[in-house]
Formats: C-alpha cells, structure tokens, sequence
C-alpha cells in the first residue's frame, strides 16, 4: 500500500507537465511583438486534406423527351453502383482584411461510381427501355467546386460565429447501356447554386478546436426544382503551430427535378460519412 503514492505521483507527474504545455503553448516571440497562439482563429491560410468514407444514396429518372415520365430507379440497389465513396478530398481557406473576420472557403467533392448488373424487372430509362434479364452496364458521376465567403458578426480569443454566402458548381452525369442490344442512354447537366452558410469555431483549450458549419439552398420554379446542403464537424488538434490532426463527420445533399431536353427528370444524391484529416496552416 506505501508504494500507491509514487504510483499516482509517476501518473500524475506527466499529465500536469503536458496541461501546462498545453496552457502556455505559444510560438515564443520577442518582447513587444507578441501575437497570440497558433488556432483556426488567427490562421491566414490554411489547406486540409481529408480521407472521406461515405455511405450515399442516390435516386436517378430520365424521362422521354416526349413528356413520358421514366421510371426511378436507385442507384445502388438497381444499378448495383458502389455503395461506398472512399476519397480524398482537399480544401483551402483565407482570412482576409486587417480584422481577419473576412473568410473565404474554397472545397471539391467529387464522386464516380460505376455499376454492372443483370436487370430483374422492365424499366422505362430515357425514351428506351431496359427489359427484365437485360445486363445492364452503367456510370453516375458527380463534381461540385464550392466558393464560400463568410463574415464574422461575432469574435473573440474563444470563438467566432460567421454568416455568409457560397456558390456550388455543380456537374452530373448519367449513363445506362445495354451492351447485347448496343442501346444506350446518357444525359449530363451543370449549374451554379448559390447557399446561405452559417460558420463557427471554439477554441476548448489552445491546442483543442471544435469547428462547426452548415449550407443549404432551396428552390424551386416552373421547369427546376433543387436542394442542396452541406453540413460539417470535426474537432481538431494542433500538434504543431503550423499542423493539426482531425476528426470529422460530413453530410452533402443534392436533389435535382429538370424539366429541360439536356436533363429532363430527376437526379439526386446524398453521402454521409466520418473523416480524417490533417491541417496545415500559416
């Protein structure tokens, strides 16, 4: 029982020591040009890299450009496309203007699934038909280049709540083809897409943040209907003063209902899914 007290105080020992470094943790500067210690906050530039897993869900219909409403088929359980979106994904941020409240955001998603399967029913696709016992070879691809700029109505040493506006560019694609019967159906269209944005960080301690933010569009006129939504978490630890590691979840929402010949019917995604990433920043 004696030998309880040095076992605590070689537990304890170490983790007041890091605490301390923790509390103090600070690029050390000459007297009369400090500046405060590295976070999500102060940083001018930063670019992420991220390793994102998702679980998407995805509706396609193309209808006969002469008015005859396709059928709607899914993606994965009718197509057979991958059920997983395992990427890279790259993102770049700027703090702007002498109060650093100014941000500007800029991120790419981008997914490519492909799907070979035997159909099981006669569907209409397009103004051709894929007919039951009909092998089905078939691609939907998806890219979006999204510009952020946000402002920070609130801002301290702790926290930042900002609001903004982004635009998405977006470029579907989708293609079925009955390889025996050489028929083939395809359609492909893009757009911009503006979104309100809502941002906000906490810093828990100097090396711990907690970063939050949400987009969303929604509207809908006489030959389009569309929604979109972006949402992400992630809590961060900064290792060094210019790296951080991460962990994060993300969730991206895009449906799209076209009543136009480029792309006449209905297309719509979602992925969800963790991530992690790394953080280096100046």
């Amino acid at each position: 029982m004696r030998s309880w007290p040095a076992v605590v105080a070689a537990i304890a020992l170490p983790a007041t020591s890091w605490f301390a470094a923790s509390s103090a943790y600070a690029v050390p500067q000459r007297p009369g040009t400090e500046r405060p210690a590295p976070s999500p906050l102060t940083d001018h530039f930063s670019l992420r890299g991220s390793f994102f897993t998702a679980s998407p869900n995805t509706q396609v219909r193309l209808d006969d450009p002469d008015g005859t409403t396709g059928d709607l088929l899914s993606g994965e359980d009718d197509f057979a496309l991958d059920d997983r979106i395992d990427q890279i994904r790259m993102e770049l941020q700027f703090r702007m203007g002498k109060t650093q409240r100014n941000k500007l955001r800029v991120d790419y998603f981008k997914s490519d699934r492909y799907g070979d399967t035997v159909f099981n029913r006669t569907v209409n696709f397009g103004d051709g038909t894929f007919n039951a016992n009909d092998r089905v070879v078939s691609s939907v691809d998806l890219r979006m280049l999204s510009f952020t700029d946000t402002y920070a109505l609130l801002r301290n040493d702790v926290y930042e709540l900002s609001v903004g506006l982004g635009v998405h560019a977006l470029d579907a694609d989708v293609r079925g083809e009955v390889p025996a019967r050489q028929r083939r159906e395809e359609a492909s269209g893009a757009g911009a897409f503006p979104t309100l944005a809502l941002d906000a960080i906490w810093t828990v301690t100097p090396r711990i943040a907690v970063t939050a933010r949400g987009q969303y569009f929604s509207a809908s006129s006489g030959e389009f209907s569309g929604l979109l939504s972006d949402y992400h978490g992630d809590v961060q630890f900064r290792w060094r003063p210019n790296f951080s590691l991460g962990l994060g979840y993300s969730a991206t929402k895009i449906a799209l209902d076209v009543d136009k010949s480029d792309f006449p019917g209905r297309f719509a995604i979602s992925a969800r899914g963790p991530e992690a990433f790394v953080r280096v920043s100046f």
